[in-house]
């Protein structure tokens, strides 16, 4: 009896490990702040905690900001106010605000499948072209 019940727990460790969601793997994007554009190592991520390694890399003295957003609309048609996007109007995911020059910092989100934007709100940024797409798919 003894031998059933270690081989009952046995096959469900195993049926345990081999249940685990894909999607909640954490994946990582490095995101690089220019004068005016954002790079990011990649587009496209799966459903699940993503962490954005944020660098600013500007060749200035200018401090930037990530901002994300969940919207449909493409990151270089967002609603602009007095050179903002007017983030009320959008779904915002959260920020990681005041990089300094050739700082970098770290901020992890859940993020569902859908589109996001992912722009630099200072006054002027977003307008000078610091916006870019990200893309999560299921």
């Amino acid at each position: 009896m003894f031998a059933t019940y270690r081989i009952t727990i046995l096959a469900g460790v195993i049926a345990l490990g081999t249940t685990s969601h894909a999607g909640w793997a954490e994946q990582t994007v490095n995101a690089t702040l220019l004068s005016t554009s954002i790079q990011l190592g990649t587009h496209n991520v799966k459903a699940g905690r993503i962490t954005l390694d944020v660098k600013n890399a500007a060749d200035n003295n200018m401090e930037h900001e990530l901002v994300v957003l969940r919207t449909d609309l493409p990151d270089d048609a967002l609603p602009v106010g007095k050179g903002q996007v007017l983030e009320h109007k959008l779904r915002k995911i959260g920020e990681v605000e005041d990089i300094a020059p050739g700082k970098s910092k770290r901020v992890s989100f859940k993020l569902a499948p859908g589109h996001y934007a992912l722009i630099c709100n200072k006054p002027g940024h977003y307008v000078a072209g610091m916006h870019t797409a990200l893309v999560v798919t299921p």
